[in-house]
């Protein structure tokens, strides 16, 4: 995986755009299709004895008072989710989505280095440097700072420029230049 330049402007109003559509498509949906299932679903006999009912959606069993449509609408939100997740999944290689999917991708192969963050410091550390330890390192240090910058997360960018000045001072000692270029996730294999 290669990082490349984000216009942070651009990522974070699609950002916005697609979290609000999001929400609202799924929202809709979910009411959409409960309301759908309840009107296919429900015991007919109950919508014909009274069609006020159908209109305001309520529905009276009178036996037990009323029915619960729970089950439908938990249904209609199931499908109204996975509709929206379909929808992102078919639009992410699309123009729009390019900056948010890009990000997504990083932050992925950000955590599958994480999980493995110990091993890859210790070997970077060690008297036999491993050199795609440093690699790692110095791709995810500057992915983790293209994150931080993107996402205005200022809190532990400190200790990020610490960490990435220690290990520019360790690759300055060992006489190495680095580029992000050169990280490739079947380097983790390693550790």
């Amino acid at each position: 995986m290669k990082l490349k330049d984000i216009d942070k402007a651009v990522y974070r109003k699609h950002l916005n755009i697609i979290i609000v559509g999001f929400i609202a498509s799924l929202l809709t949906l979910a009411l959409v299709y409960g309301q759908a299932l309840i009107m296919l679903f429900a015991d007919s006999a109950q919508l014909l004895a009274n069609p006020a009912n159908v209109i305001t959606g309520e529905l009276v069993n009178e036996a037990t008072g009323t029915e619960s449509n729970f089950s439908y609408n938990f249904m209609g939100v199931l499908l109204a989710l996975l509709t929206c997740v379909f929808a992102l999944h078919r639009l992410r290689f699309s123009a729009f989505f390019s900056e948010v999917y890009y990000v997504w991708q990083v932050k992925q192969q950000q955590n599958l280095i994480y999980r493995k963050l110990k091993k890859i410091k210790v070997a970077a550390e060690a008297d036999d440097v491993n050199v795609n330890a440093l690699i790692i390192l110095n791709f995810y240090y500057a992915s983790l700072k293209q994150v931080y910058l993107l996402d205005d997360n200022t809190l532990t960018m400190s200790k990020l420029n610490t960490d990435i000045n220690e290990l520019n001072s360790q690759l300055e000692n060992l006489n190495l230049t680095l580029s992000t270029d050169q990280f490739e996730p079947s380097m983790l294999a390693d550790f």
